[in-house]
């Protein structure tokens, strides 16, 4: 698109665009009046404000806040679509790529020499068994389109990858060293343990999500292949994350504590994983 001063009009009289001096316009913000061209202009409530109206003006909007601080954002729970997502292309990889499971799954005699294991194995899933994957990314979608609205995306996200960590190291305790494991069954189990908390919290009934969590539990003793004891890190950490995302006191240092929270249990998982003794 071209601008240019209209014929017969005096150059001195015909209303530019600050931003853009060589474009002509007649549509003026609402806010300050200035000319804006069509790059520079922005709906506002009321009419069509500049680009610097609109940026000062969205500036002055006070952020909203969830429950346990996080920005309120409307639409899909992006979050949760993405970690499906990446479980699905992880998927489709362990199918056609050989070596690819065996590249990023989990056993503890990895820990010492290649850490990154005790996440990535969390993203993997037992290519002959198609409902590993299918209940891990369906319970994923069920808590996750419920937890992410209410703490934000970075938390949720923090929740997850360090459940998911906790998962991995109950394996680094109670597994032998040699026993592989894949699967988000651990940072499933710790999204289950931080709903239980901020369920209690906000007061709401608890009984039918502990049977729930329970007959989860009880499946991983009962079933051979199961990694009870990824269920078990996973189920622990994110109750303990959850108690310091839902119980930080409100105020202007809430987010500092809860990320340092955070913090301290994903640096005492990665201590203990890489501290602890594989049981040969």
């Amino acid at each position: 698109m071209s601008y240019g001063v209209p014929a017969g009009e005096p150059a001195h009289d015909v209303p530019v665009c600050p931003r853009h001096p060589d474009r002509v316009s007649y549509i003026r913000c609402q806010r300050c009046g200035r000319p804006a061209c069509p790059e520079c202009q922005h709906s506002a409530p009321v009419g069509i404000q500049c680009a610097d109206c609109f940026q000062e003006s969205r500036a002055g909007t006070p952020a909203y806040r969830t429950s346990y601080g996080g920005a309120v954002r409307s639409g899909k729970p992006v979050v949760t679509i993405t970690l499906m997502a990446l479980c699905a292309a992880a998927y489709v990889l362990q199918w056609i790529a050989p070596g690819f499971t065996e590249l990023f799954w989990f056993a503890p005699v990895y820990t010492d020499i290649e850490p990154w294991r005790l996440l990535t194995a969390a993203f993997l899933h037992s290519p002959g068994f198609i409902f590993h994957i299918a209940f891990n990314l369906y319970a994923l979608w069920l808590l996750g389109r419920s937890l992410e609205p209410l703490l934000g995306r970075l938390r949720f996200t923090l929740l997850y990858l360090i459940s998911a960590l906790g998962g991995s190291v109950g394996v680094v305790l109670l597994a032998p060293a040699f026993q592989a494991v894949v699967g988000a069954s651990g940072a499933i189990f710790g999204l289950f343990g931080a709903l239980f908390v901020i369920q209690r919290q906000r007061g709401g009934e608890v009984k039918a999500l502990l049977i729930l969590i329970g007959i989860n539990l009880v499946l991983g003793f009962v079933y051979p292949n199961i990694s009870w004891q990824a269920h078990l890190g996973g189920i622990l950490t994110g109750a303990a994350c959850g108690a310091v995302l839902a119980y930080a006191p409100k105020g202007p240092r809430r987010a500092l504590v809860q990320f340092g929270g955070l913090g301290v249990i994903a640096l005492i998982l990665t201590a203990v994983a890489l501290l602890w003794t594989p049981n040969f």
